[in-house]
């Protein structure tokens, strides 16, 4: 792997295009190990610093954003697979799960009436489907919102600096009055 190129002004960049990986796009600039903006003295211009330090930074951060999304493609291929895959054993032991409880019937069938044994699979599994419905039930009960991202949006306005002649912060809601908002008549 080359652990660099030469750029236009003689210096060394290292580039994200170098990495082993295919899913990362190839079009993410390079970052330079040299300084452009060097001066003939030797110092670099202080706008020169912070056009790079910006370029740099929004370089870094979407070269961040796009490994990110390459990683979590692939994951979420492996997901969707692995799901797939679980969904056809479940069916399987579904359909598995028939010849078992008509098993249990002829078993039972050995010493009590045939009727009666099929209606003790039949008791067995409506009992089983009761009782995973009403634990299914208070799970799906205990579910709250998102209580911690609702009370943080509610203090937003009070970290948020105020602006305005008049002390009102623009996101306030001015039809109720409270203590640190004052209300706009007019």
């Amino acid at each position: 792997m080359d652990s660099g190129v030469v750029s236009e002004d003689g210096g060394v960049a290292v580039t994200l295009d170098d990495r082993p990986s295919g899913d990362v796009p190839p079009n993410v600039s390079s970052i330079p190990l040299s300084d452009p903006n060097v001066r003939p003295g030797g110092d670099p211009s202080v706008g020169g610093l912070v056009k790079d330090a910006t370029t740099h930074l929004s370089t870094l951060f979407r070269a961040e954003v796009a490994l990110a999304k390459a990683e979590l493609t692939a994951e979420a291929k492996k997901a969707a697979v692995g799901s797939g895959l679980i969904l056809v054993a479940l069916t399987v032991l579904l359909y598995a799960s028939l010849f078992f409880f008509w098993f249990l019937g002829e078993l039972l069938d050995e010493w009590l009436p045939r009727w009666a044994a099929f209606g003790i699979v039949f008791l067995i599994l409506l009992v089983l489907a009761i009782i995973t419905g009403f634990i299914g039930y208070r799970v799906f009960k205990r579910i709250t919102g998102p209580s911690k991202t609702i009370a943080s949006v509610q203090r937003v306005p009070e970290v948020l600096p105020t602006s305005g002649h008049d002390g009102v912060h623009p996101g306030a809601d001015l039809s109720k009055p409270s203590g640190s908002h004052k209300v706009l008549k007019g």
